[in-house]
């Protein structure tokens, strides 16, 4: 059975007993009273630097990240939900994307500005785990949409006579309710395993964020059925959405070689090009991170999680409404409208 304190050598835990067990007192009640008063009750943040001089700036930096991605995405759902021309399955799936990563943004960048900012970079052990559900539970529901966006686009042009009834609107809403229901699922179950390990060798996280990796590698306790969990369901829950995207692009491929003309060829992979973009961002750097065992987490990864947490909430805005003309057209239409409201008061 797995022990809750890692001792040292047998020498010194023989020392250690002789000199506290009471005369009266098992091992096993010495063990539990020494596990209640060394668990954790809050976990240091280092951050991504730990210079003085650099605290500013980041905060700075991510302040401007986290404005831009609010603005952005939030100007992404109203234009979806006040232009006639864009309510179809796949802007109606792009509109829950940016309020999913609104959400997930402000999971992680509220707290690493108050941190920026502060002279303890602390948080407390259920305000880790609560920012890590979250992380998880909306990191997932992305991976999920993007993997219904690309079924969309594979219906749309592989079976474009069939897609009004395949994609019905109570076909996308069941679509948008399992990609955001499902991931809290998977949520639930790290959170509640990570919850029964014990800290009590060191309570600083090497890392902005609270994370499974850097967490599990700060246990005392056995991390064996956490380990497998995260091999097993872990590696399932993120390839298989992956899995389906690849798929779809690979029919989606198929057929559009098999147009004759090069203008149709162009205006089928247009239709793809910001969600390939944007499915390339977020996988590269999600796999990058998560596809490799617990003990070799490192603080190079930082910057692969800087990628798929903010910098790609951030640029998913940019690259659907550069490259897409319906909604670059939405987005005029609503600025203009704004400002001749302006100009009217």
């Amino acid at each position: 059975m797995a022990r809750d304190v890692s001792w040292g050598k047998e020498g010194k835990q023989e020392h250690q007993l002789e000199t506290h067990v009471g005369a009266g007192d098992s091992v096993k009640e010495f063990n539990e009273r020494v596990n209640q008063t060394s668990r954790v009750s809050e976990f240091i943040l280092l951050g991504l630097s730990s210079r003085p001089e650099d605290q500013r700036p980041l905060f700075i930096l991510f302040l401007t990240i986290y404005l831009v991605t609010l603005s952005g995405n939030l100007l992404i759902v109203i234009v979806i939900r006040f232009d006639p021309r864009l309510q179809t399955p796949m802007y109606f799936f792009l509109s829950f994307l940016s309020f999913t990563d609104i959400c997930f943004t402000t999971t992680i960048v509220p707290k690493m500005l108050v941190n920026f900012l502060a002279e303890r970079k602390t948080i407390s052990y259920a305000g880790c785990l609560t920012q890590m559900y979250f992380i998880y539970a909306l990191g997932n529901s992305d991976s999920c949409l993007l993997a219904v966006m690309a079924f969309d686009r594979y219906v749309a042009i592989c079976d474009p006579f069939h897609y009004v009834i395949t994609m019905s609107h109570r076909r996308c809403v069941l679509l948008v309710a399992f990609s955001c229901s499902f991931p809290h699922l998977h949520s639930l179950l790290h959170t509640l395993l990570l919850s029964r390990l014990t800290f009590c060798d060191s309570n600083v996280v090497h890392h902005f964020l609270c994370d499974l990796s850097p967490l599990i590698k700060l246990s005392c306790s056995s991390t064996f059925i956490n380990e497998i969990v995260i091999v097993t369901e872990g590696a399932v829950v993120l390839v298989t959405p992956f899995v389906c995207i690849a798929f779809s692009y690979v029919r989606i491929l198929s057929t559009v070689l098999k147009i004759p003309s090069a203008a149709g060829k162009r205006k089928a992979f247009s239709t793809c090009g910001s969600h390939l973009s944007v499915v390339t961002l977020f996988y590269g750097s999600i796999f990058y991170v998560y596809l490799q065992p617990v003990s070799t987490y490192s603080v190079k990864d930082h910057i692969a999680t800087i990628v798929y947490t903010v910098l790609s909430s951030m640029l998913n805005p940019f690259i659907y409404s550069l490259r897409n003309k319906d909604l670059k057209q939405g987005l005029q239409k609503l600025v203009s409208r704004g400002g001749s409201s302006a100009a009217s008061s």
